[in-house]
């Protein structure tokens, strides 16, 4: 029996975490650059079980995510988006590809893919395509081959696990399904020049060509789509998210601490604010991750409260990089300095679509529920 095949029944995911938290800043400042990817980060997640962990204990997994609770999910993903905001991008990818097989896949395709990401192969979610020439699949019977691209894939090029939404010409609605990919191919990444999340490695992926198999399909048309678990799960980039202000944070208090100003008391004050910016954000990301979970919960409540996390997590990470560039100022926008690639990162991170949108929906959720506020999301929402 190899490495991956099974997790020990006691498997520690956070402290799996740590060591990537630990580890992957001392590699970012390299793979900042265009077409940029954290390979030997990607290697650590194999190495610690974090790619297995997701995997459900009955397939030799930890169940991280895809078994009852979202708190140690949380924990994880934060922890390695403070080591790296790419890093993190893509394995909450890696951790929504393996929640949906578990929630929509055959007991066979659980069975395949599941020993996939034992092995450590690395899954991606890919959505996005443009107005012309998205993906679909052209089939007569039940086999066929694949047309089509998917836009601003994180991973391009080195997910070898592609689960990507497709039109089928035979269904009414939208397939989910896991494609293989072989690495190193269908993957350009000329138009990823982006100012932070360079070593995310997103581009355009062509899928043109590849053969097509109905076992490929997952669950039923628009499953992909289906709430609250389709928006609910907005709370994982927050948690991302959030191990990126932390480490903003960080890299900010750690240069006032270097120079010795911690004695002006105008420097302490924006640290103080930034510190509550900083532990709101982690309450509401914790929240969410309870609420996501919460089977109970209508599922239009699920969705409200998790778009209230996503632009609370983005408010507290702008305010601390507002109070951190005006503390630090002009040595934190020089390459080299701490801040200034966490920085650029963490504001390309945190533009997510459809903030406006998010946003009005959720207060006009508020606005139709009855009762308390303070009941809106407990056992009592009505």
């Amino acid at each position: 029996m190899d490495q991956w095949t099974r997790l020990d029944p006691v498997y520690d995911s956070a402290a799996a975490a740590r060591a990537i938290a630990a580890a992957a800043p001392t590699r970012a400042d390299a793979q900042d650059h265009d077409h940029g990817f954290p390979q030997d980060d990607i290697a650590d997640l194999a190495r610690l079980g974090l790619l297995a962990a997701p995997v459900p204990v009955d397939h030799g997994g930890a169940g991280l995510g895809t078994e009852p609770g979202g708190s140690a999910l949380a924990e994880v993903l934060r922890l390695v988006g403070y080591g790296s905001l790419a890093l993190g991008r893509l394995y909450e990818g890696h951790v929504n590809a393996l929640q949906l097989i578990a929630r929509y896949g055959a007991p066979a395709q659980r069975v395949r893919l599941f020993a996939d990401a034992r092995a450590g192969h690395l899954f991606g979610v890919w959505n996005t395509e443009p107005g012309e020439g998205g993906l679909r699949i052209e089939a007569s019977d039940a086999s066929g081959h694949l047309r089509g691209v998917k836009t601003y894939a994180s991973g391009a090029g080195f997910v070898t696990r592609a689960l990507v939404t497709a039109g089928h010409p035979a269904q009414a609605g939208t397939a989910m399904m896991v494609v293989p990919i072989e690495a190193g191919t269908r993957a350009d990444l000329a138009a990823w020049r982006a100012q932070g999340m360079r070593a995310s490695a997103t581009g355009t992926v062509d899928f043109t060509g590849l053969a097509f198999d109905a076992d490929q399909i997952l669950g039923a048309p628009d499953d992909y789509f289906r709430q609250p678990a389709f928006s609910g799960g907005a709370w994982r980039f927050a948690a991302v998210q959030l191990g990126g202000i932390e480490a903003v944070y960080d890299a900010w208090r750690g240069h006032l601490d270097r120079l010795g100003r911690g004695g002006d008391p105008h420097q302490l004050a924006r640290l103080g604010e930034g510190a509550i910016a900083v532990e709101g954000a982690r309450l509401w990301v914790e929240r969410g991750a309870q609420i996501a979970s919460d089977a109970a919960m209508p599922p239009e409540r699920v969705v409200a409260y998790i778009n209230l996390v996503r632009l609370a997590v983005e408010r507290a990470g702008l305010d601390v990089l507002q109070l951190a560039q005006r503390s630090v100022g002009l040595q934190g926008f020089l390459r080299g300095h701490p801040l200034e690639r966490l920085s650029r990162d963490l504001a390309t991170y945190l533009r997510q679509p459809g903030p406006d949108r998010a946003l009005t929906s959720a207060a006009s959720e508020i606005l139709r529920s009855a009762g308390m506020a303070g009941d809106l999301w407990t056992e009592n929402a009505a």
